[in-house]
């Protein structure tokens, strides 16, 4: 797995001048592009369109501090429409505009290229199963809220304590199938998943039921899921395991992301500061659409 993603970076190095077609890296990753997006930011720590960005910037701006070529000349060769535009993407990276660096000679920045190597981790065994769900509905009461990658999501916590007791309870009533009672189903999440980028969280129930009209509801199509379990510190446990289905799990496995909400189901111990949980991905094999 590492080896098609490492072809997929010296495509970006090899065409840092010109578009690079996101569909073409992905099929050189040999996976699909929003894998891709989600497997890369959970590795690299940043996602990929901004990656490229600021290897194009780290280029362009040693160009500029070398002074050889017109700044112009620069912003045309790291496929910029005009200088303007490239002198925006070179302040919003470097905190000072292309022409007062190279006036100056600034210290800038740099976004080093970026490889992946294997290391030996995964001591530790994941818990998981696949599990195939027919079209079902998520529902329940829905809230925009930010990403918090560690530590409790106020914003998150202030909506579900704020649902009425009768309200959970008809929510609860519509519970027909796995996952059983009362999830987080957390949707529409930024694909490069950067902290504070909202995203629509479900306080719900997954049913095949018809819904009161006073509850929000979402249509998830069939398809396979992956479920891992966890036990341990709330949230922390949680959200390291994410990281690690990301970055340990899907490399050895031959399955892939695809699109769709994730659910979570947690039951709190301990006055809320350990829980059990079920995380289920939608998932979908390799081999299923090379």
């Amino acid at each position: 797995m590492l080896e098609p993603l490492n072809d997929a970076l010296s495509h970006i190095e090899d065409h840092l001048g010109d578009r690079i077609d996101m569909a073409e890296l992905a099929r050189i990753a040999m996976t699909s592009e929003y894998h891709l997006r989600r497997m890369f930011s959970a590795l690299a720590g940043i996602g990929l369109s901004e990656y490229v960005r600021r290897r194009r910037l780290t280029l362009a701006g040693a160009e500029v501090i070398a002074g050889r070529r017109t700044l112009l000349d620069i912003s045309q060769s790291y496929g910029y429409a005009s200088s303007e535009a490239f002198a925006r993407a070179f302040r919003a990276m470097q905190g000072i505009g292309p022409s007062e660096a190279r006036r100056t000679g600034a210290v800038l920045a740099a976004q080093p290229r970026m490889s992946f190597r294997l290391t030996i981790e995964g001591s530790a065994a994941m818990r998981y199963r696949i599990v195939h769900k027919d079209a079902f509905a998520v529902v329940g009461k829905k809230a925009r809220v930010p990403l918090v990658h560690e530590g409790m999501n106020a914003d998150l916590m202030t909506f579900i304590r704020g649902i009425d007791p009768s309200t959970l309870q008809r929510i609860a009533a519509l519970s027909d199938q796995e996952p059983r009672g009362i999830a987080g189903v957390s949707d529409g999440l930024d694909v490069h998943r950067g902290e504070g980028t909202e995203f629509d969280y479900y306080h719900a129930v997954m049913t095949s039921a018809e819904p009161p009209a006073d509850l929000d509801q979402l249509s998830v199509s069939a398809g396979n899921w992956a479920v891992f379990e966890s036990s341990g510190p709330f949230p922390t446990t949680l959200q390291y395991l994410w990281r690690d289905i990301f970055t340990q799990w899907f490399p050895s496995q031959p399955y892939r992301s695809r699109p769709g909400p994730e659910i979570v189901l947690t039951r709190l111990l301990n006055e809320g500061t350990e829980a059990d949980a079920e995380l289920w991905i939608p998932v979908e094999l390799e081999s299923a659409v090379r």
